[in-house]
């Protein structure tokens, strides 16, 4: 049994989110690649998220992070849909496809395919973009496909609480 599976419903990290989004009055989306949806299907897991959430894009190729997230074809050319300008422009426009509070997003390799010589699999950045900034982070998570997927969507949440909590 995971750790995640073993926390009860209130200790889940979306749970955390979905507690401090409600009772602060914000509202959330999501542009994901990597995670295929991931942290959008956890979000809506916790039952009335439909106050807090309200929508997600799944942007895995190039292709949709232009048409639906406005991105320049340009800098995805020139920076990789695996950088730290992607993840950045994705919550962006997440924030403003929305017109959210808050957008989170991540790109990365999750493997067990994708790696080059620069950009490791594992390698993910996570953005957020908020009314006081957008920040990134960036990670490089040791496991197989879903470890990686799991341990993206967990890096998300933790820094929408971290966001939350001031420390952003």
């Amino acid at each position: 049994m995971s750790a995640r599976e073993s926390a009860t419903d209130d200790d889940r990290l979306e749970a955390r989110v979905g507690q401090r989004l409600r009772s602060a009055g914000l509202t959330i989306a999501t542009a994901e690649s990597s995670t295929g949806g991931l942290i959008a299907k956890r979000l809506t897991d916790i039952p009335g998220s439909s106050a807090y959430l309200i929508g997600g894009v799944i942007a895995y190729a190039n292709r949709a992070k232009r048409r639906l997230l406005s991105l320049d074809e340009q800098m995805l050319v020139e920076q990789g849909a695996v950088s730290e300008t992607v993840a950045r422009e994705m919550a962006i426009g997440a924030r403003t496809l929305f017109g959210v509070d808050l957008a989170i997003s991540v790109t990365g390799i999750a493997g067990p395919d994708g790696a080059t010589a620069t950009k490791p699999v594992g390698l993910t950045f996570v953005a957020l973009s908020t009314p006081r900034g957008v920040w990134v982070r960036r990670f490089v998570f040791e496991g197989d496909r879903l470890q990686n997927r799991e341990q993206s969507a967990d890096a998300a949440f933790q820094m929408v609480l971290d966001y939350l909590d001031g420390a952003l």
